[in-house]
C-alpha cells in the first residue's frame, strides 16, 4: 500500500488571531495592569519601541491563565483532523515562548513551538525564515490571519487563512492553495461590550431635577446632554472592567460570554472604544461646565480605582458603588443647574449602600462553593454579615428621609408634609424587598438595572412619585392649567 507522505507535513499555526480568539500580548498587559499596575506601565513605556522586550516583561508582570483562553473551534477541530492523520501540529508565534509553550501543553500539541524571545521578535519574515529552517521550502502548511502573515503563506505549501478574505485573495492570485476559516469574532458585538443597556442608571441625574420640581426645557435638555456624557463615561470604564476581569469572567459561568473574555471582539477593538467614549464623554462635560467636568473626570478615576483594586476590597467596594451612584445624582443638578440638598445626598448614599450589599449578596448566594468569588473580597459564608450591613443602609436612609422632610427646603416644597411621611412606606417596602430577593438570589448581578425593570418595584416609585407631587401641589396646578 502507497502512503503519502504528504499527510505528513506538519500543520503550523500561528497563536493570536488564529489558533486563539484573542491576542497574548493584551492579555499580558491588562493581567499585568491588575496585577502590577505601576510595573506593567512602566515596562509599557520603557519597551514600547521593543516589542520582544516588552512582551517578555510583560508575560513576568502579568500571570495569565492560558488554559482558559478562548480558542478557535473551526481551528481546533483542523487541529484534531492533522493529529488523527499523525501530522505534528506546531505553534510558531510573535508571542512570547513561555506563555505559547504552556499554551502548546494546555491543548496537547507539539513540545515544539517557535516563539519570541526576550532578543527576537518572530513575525512576519523572521518568521517564515524559521519555519523554512526547521522544516524545508513548502515543508508546511501554515495558518495565519492578517497581511504581515503573508510572507509565511508564500513559503508554506498550502495557506491556511482566518478571517482575512483581502490576503485570502491574494495568496490564490499568487498560485498558492487556500483554506478560508472563519475567524470566530464578530467586531460588531463591540457595542455589547459598551453595555448601553447600562445607561439607564443615569437616570438618577435627573433625581435632583424632580426633587426641585424644575420641569423646564433648558433644564431637561441640558440633563439629558449630562447623561450622554456619564454613559459614555461610563462604557469607557466598563471596557476597562471587562478587560481586567478576563480571567474571572472566564471562571464565570453567564459572564464568560462577555465579549472579550470569549474572544468575540478583540481586544485592541475594545481598547480604541473604550478610548473613543471617554474622550467624547470629556468633550460634553467640558461644554456643559468646567464644575461638570470635575464630576465626571472624579467618576472615571474612582471608577478606574474601582476596577483595579478597590472592587477587591472588602466593605470599601460597596462603599464606592454607593458614591459613584450618589455622584450621578450631584452630576444631575451641576447639568441642569438646580439645587441639590444635602439631606437628599445623605437619603440617596445609604440607600445605595444598601444596593451595593445586594449586589454581592447576589452573588454569594448564587456562588457554589464558600470559596471567595474570583476578583472579589466576599464569599459564601459573609452572607449575614452582607445582610445585616443591608439593614443598616436601609434604616439609615429612612431615618434620613424622615429629617429632610423637617428642614425648610421640605416645608417650602411640600407644604402637605404627612404625605411625604406616607412616602415612607412605599419606600421602605421597596427597599426591603430589594434585600430580600438579593438575599434569595433571585436578582439579576446588577440591582439598579433590575430595579428599573422590575414592574411591582416601578410601581412603588411611582406611587412615592405620585404622593410627592401631591405634597407639593403639583398635581392641583397642571391639572388647573390644563383646565384653564
Amino acid at each position: 500500500m502507497n502512503i503519502d507522505l504528504t499527510l505528513k507535513k506538519p500543520l503550523v499555526l500561528d497563536v493570536d488571531g488564529t489558533f486563539l480568539r484573542t491576542d497574548l500580548l493584551f492579555e499580558t498587559f491588562w493581567a499585568g495592569l491588575g496585577q502590577n499596575p505601576w510595573a506593567t506601565l512602566s515596562a509599557s513605556v520603557r519597551h514600547i519601541r521593543n516589542p520582544a522586550r516588552l512582551k517578555a516583561e510583560l508575560a513576568a508582570l502579568g500571570q495569565v491563565r492560558t488554559d482558559l483562553m478562548p480558542v478557535n473551534e473551526d481551528v481546533m477541530t483542523a487541529i484534531r483532523t492533522a493529529q488523527a492523520e499523525g501530522r505534528e501540529v506546531v505553534l510558531a508565534s510573535a508571542s512570547n515562548e513561555a506563555l505559547v509553550q504552556r499554551l502548546a501543553q494546555d491543548h496537547g500539541l507539539s513540545a515544539r513551538v517557535l516563539a519570541s524571545t526576550a532578543t527576537r521578535n518572530l513575525k512576519g519574515t523572521a518568521k517564515a525564515q524559521a519555519l523554512v529552517e526547521a522544516f524545508g521550502e513548502g515543508g508546511f502548511d501554515y495558518a495565519g490571519n492578517e497581511a504581515a502573515d503573508m510572507a509565511i503563506w508564500s513559503h508554506a505549501r498550502r495557506a491556511i487563512v482566518v478571517g482575512d478574505e483581502a490576503s485570502a485573495r491574494k495568496m490564490e492570485a499568487a498560485g498558492k492553495p487556500v483554506i478560508r476559516v472563519a475567524s470566530g469574532q464578530a467586531p460588531a458585538k463591540i457595542l455589547k461590550a459598551l453595555r448601553p443597556h447600562q445607561w439607564v442608571k443615569n437616570v438618577l441625574l435627573f433625581v435632583p431635577l424632580l426633587a426641585a420640581h424644575d420641569f423646564g426645557l433648558t433644564t431637561i435638555l441640558l440633563t439629558l446632554l449630562g447623561m450622554a456624557s456619564f454613559s459614555l463615561a461610563a462604557s469607557s470604564i466598563y471596557v476597562v472592567n471587562d478587560l481586567l476581569d478576563l480571567e474571572a469572567d472566564r471562571l464565570h459561568v453567564k459572564k464568560r460570554h462577555r465579549p472579550f473574555a470569549s474572544g468575540a471582539v478583540p481586544i485592541a477593538r475594545g481598547m480604541a472604544a473604550g478610548l473613543a467614549s471617554g474622550l467624547v464623554a470629556v468633550l460634553i462635560a467640558l461644554w456643559l461646565s468646567p464644575a461638570f467636568l470635575g464630576v465626571v473626570l472624579l467618576y472615571m478615576s474612582l471608577s478606574l480605582a474601582y476596577s483595579l483594586r478597590l472592587k477587591r476590597m472588602r466593605w470599601i467596594d460597596i462603599a464606592v458603588l454607593a458614591a459613584l451612584y450618589t455622584l450621578r445624582v450631584v452630576a444631575g443638578a451641576l447639568a441642569g443647574g438646580v439645587y441639590v440638598s444635602g439631606y437628599l445626598l445623605v437619603f440617596i448614599f445609604p440607600a445605595f449602600l444598601t444596593l451595593g450589599c445586594v449586589k454581592r449578596l447576589t452573588e454569594v448566594t448564587l456562588a457554589e462553593t464558600d470559596a471567595r468569588l474570583p476578583g472579589r473580597g466576599y464569599g459564601k459564608p459573609d452572607r449575614s454579615d452582607l445582610l445585616n450591613v443591608a439593614v443598616l443602609g436601609v434604616a439609615a436612609a429612612l431615618i434620613n428621609w424622615l429629617l429632610y422632610s423637617f428642614t425648610e427646603q421640605a416645608e417650602s416644597l411640600y407644604p402637605t408634609q404627612w404625605l411625604i411621611w406616607l412616602c415612607l412606606v412605599p419606600i421602605t417596602w421597596w427597599l426591603v424587598r430589594m434585600v430580600r430577593l438579593g438575599y434569595q438570589g433571585r436578582m439579576d448581578h446588577d440591582p439598579i438595572v433590575f430595579a428599573l425593570r422590575d414592574k411591582r418595584g416601578i410601581g412603588l416609585m411611582l406611587i412615592v412619585l405620585a404622593l410627592m407631587f401631591q405634597a407639593a401641589g403639583l398635581w392641583e396646578a397642571w391639572m388647573g392649567g390644563v383646565i384653564g
